[in-house]
C-alpha cells in the first residue's frame, strides 16, 4: 500500500489485574495519595516507602490496608512487586527507582515524568465494571482531563449496572446461541431499549425483554448477511458521515482499497476482519469481478460486510458494478454516499469548483486509461472556457492529458493544480500553468493518490487557501 502508516502509539493501552497483588509506592504525600486511591480501588496490596506519611495514608496503614514498608528506599524492596510508583519530590531518587525497576523487568511509573516511566496512569471515567481510560501519552494531561470531564457528563451514572446485567446473562446466551449470531442478540437487546430499562432500575423488565429475544424463532440461526457500500471520503476522518461511522462499527469484515486513509481505517470496529483489495496502476491486488463475488460469499456466511471505498462509491468508485452483483445474487445491501475527492480535495486546497465570475460548470472525468493504454475523453468538451475540469486518477497519465488538452486548444497558461493526499495532514498541492505542470509535479515527486484540477478558479487559491497541510508548490 502507498498510503502513509498511522501514527505509532507511544504506549499500548491495557488494563492490568492487580487484585491482591503487591505494589510498591515510593513517597507518601499528596501525589502518592492519589495513586494509592486508584490502586486500592483495583484491589492491590500497596506497600509504602517514605519517612513521613500523609494523614489519610497513615489511617490506611493503621487499618492494615496499606503496609508501611520502610522510611528509606532500597532496591531490595522491589523483590516480588508487580508494579512500582515513584511519587517523591526528589527527581534523582525517582530516576533511581525507575532504573532499578526496569532492570528487574518491573513496570514503573514516575509521576509526571513519562520519559522515565514504562507505564502511565490515564485519566479514568469510572462506571465499574465499565472503565474508560484516556491518555495523551503524558503530552497533555490537562486535555486528557478535559476529555474525561466531557465523558463524565455523557455516560450514565448507572452504566456499570448495564454491564453487570449483561454479564449475568452472558453464560446463558453463550449456551443457547452460536457465536456468529450471539452479538446480534446483544445488539437487539440494546437497540430495543434493554439498557434503558436497566438504567431505570427495572431489571425484571430487562430480563423479560432479553428472554423474548432469545425465544424468537430463528434467534440461534445465522441469517443471510448484508453488505454496506460506504464512501470513506477523501482522507480526513472528520469528513465521514454519521451513518458511515455507525456501520463501520457494526461490520464483521471490511474490504478496503488503497485510497482509504489509515486514520479512517482506524475507525472500523477493531475486531473486524480486514481484507485489502486495493488497486494500483499495473498492480491489481484482486480483480474487480473477484471483489464482487467475495462480497457475495462473505454475506452468505451471515456476516455484515463493509465495503469501504475512498471518496464516493458511485463516482469513479465502481460501486455500481458491485451492487449489480449483489442484487443479482439477492444479497441485501446499503449504500452510504461519501464526500467525493473532487469536492473534498478542492475545498481543502482553497479552490472553489464553481464561481460566478470564473466557472459556471464543473466536469468530472477519469484519467485512467483503457486496457490498450489510450485515454478515451471528449477533449473538445474539456477545453471550453467558463468551466472547471476535475480529473480523477490523472497523475499517471498527466503527460498525455496535458499533451492532448494543449493539442485541442486549451491555453498553455491555463491554471492547473494537482492535489496529493487531499484533506489529509500530508496533503501537498502543486500549482502551475498547464504546459509546466508535468515538470512541477516531477520536481515535487508526487506519487500518492492525486486529483488534477484545471480552470480559472485555481487562481483563487492564493486568496482562499486555508488548510495547512504539507508542502505547497506554485510555479
Amino acid at each position: 500500500m502507498s498510503t502513509p502508516a498511522a501514527a505509532p502509539w507511544p504506549y499500548f493501552p491495557a488494563f492490568l489485574s492487580l487484585q491482591d497483588q503487591p505494589v510498591l509506592v515510593i513517597g507518601a504525600g499528596d501525589v502518592a495519595l492519589r495513586k494509592l486511591r486508584l490502586l486500592l480501588r483495583a484491589g492491590a496490596r500497596p506497600c509504602v516507602v517514605a519517612p513521613q506519611l500523609h494523614d489519610e495514608i497513615r489511617a490506611w496503614v493503621d487499618a492494615g490496608t496499606v503496609r508501611h514498608l520502610a522510611e528509606a528506599y532500597g532496591d531490595e524492596q522491589l523483590s516480588g512487586m508487580r508494579l512500582v510508583v515513584a511519587a517523591t519530590d526528589d527527581a534523582q531518587l525517582n530516576h533511581r527507582v525507575a532504573a532499578d525497576a526496569q532492570a528487574r523487568g518491573i513496570w514503573v511509573n514516575v509521576v509526571d515524568d513519562p520519559a522515565h516511566s514504562s507505564y502511565i496512569t490515564p485519566a479514568i471515567v469510572d462506571r465499574a465494571p465499565v472503565l474508560v481510560a484516556i491518555s495523551s501519552a503524558g503530552a497533555a494531561p490537562v486535555l486528557a482531563r478535559r476529555l474525561r470531564e466531557g465523558l463524565e457528563a455523557l455516560l450514565p451514572a448507572r452504566l456499570g449496572a448495564v454491564a453487570e446485567f449483561m454479564g449475568r446473562w452472558r453464560e446463558q446466551v453463550r449456551d443457547r446461541i452460536a457465536a456468529p449470531a450471539r452479538r446480534r442478540i446483544w445488539e437487539a437487546f440494546l437497540d430495543q431499549g434493554g439498557d434503558q430499562r436497566v438504567l431505570a432500575g427495572d431489571e425484571t423488565a430487562a430480563s423479560r425483554q432479553l428472554q423474548q429475544i432469545l425465544d424468537q424463532p430463528g434467534a440461534a440461526s445465522v441469517d443471510l448477511g448484508e453488505v454496506y457500500l460506504v464512501g470513506a471520503g477523501p482522507g480526513d476522518p472528520d469528513l465521514l458521515t454519521l451513518k458511515a461511522l455507525r456501520l463501520m462499527q457494526q461490520a464483521d469484515v471490511v474490504l478496503y482499497d488503497r485510497l482509504v486513509h489509515p486514520q479512517i481505517l482506524e475507525r472500523v470496529r477493531r475486531d473486524a476482519d480486514r481484507i485489502y483489495v486495493g488497486k494500483q496502476r499495473s498492480n491489481h491486488s484482486l480483480p474487480q469481478d473477484q471483489i464482487n463475488m467475495e462480497l457475495v460469499r462473505l454475506a452468505r456466511q451471515g456476516k455484515r460486510v463493509l465495503r469501504l471505498k475512498g471518496g464516493d462509491p458511485f463516482i469513479f468508485g465502481r460501486g455500481g458494478e458491485e451492487i449489480e452483483t449483489l442484487a443479482a445474487h439477492r444479497v441485501p445491501f446499503q449504500v452510504v454516499p461519501g464526500i467525493t475527492a473532487a469536492s473534498g480535495c478542492a475545498a481543502y486546497a482553497g479552490i472553489p469548483l464553481t464561481h460566478r465570475d470564473h466557472a459556471q460548470a464543473c466536469i468530472f472525468v477519469t484519467g485512467h486509461p483503457r486496457k490498450d493504454g489510450q485515454l478515451d475523453l471528449h477533449w473538445d468538451q474539456l477545453v471550453r472556457p467558463g468551466q472547471t475540469v476535475v480529473i480523477y486518477m490523472g497523475l499517471g497519465s498527466l503527460p498525455t492529458l496535458t499533451e492532448q488538452l494543449l493539442a485541442h486548444g486549451m491555453p498553455a497558461d491555463w491554471p492547473t493544480a494537482v492535489v496529493e493526499h487531499g484533506t489529509a495532514p500530508e496533503q501537498r498541492v502543486v500549482v502551475a500553468a498547464l504546459d509546466q505542470i508535468v515538470a512541477a509535479v516531477a520536481d515535487e515527486n508526487l506519487t500518492g493518490p492525486s486529483l488534477v484540477i484545471l480552470g480559472q478558479v485555481v487562481r483563487l487559491r492564493d486568496q482562499l487557501q486555508w488548510f495547512s497541510g504539507g508542502a505547497e508548490q506554485q510555479m
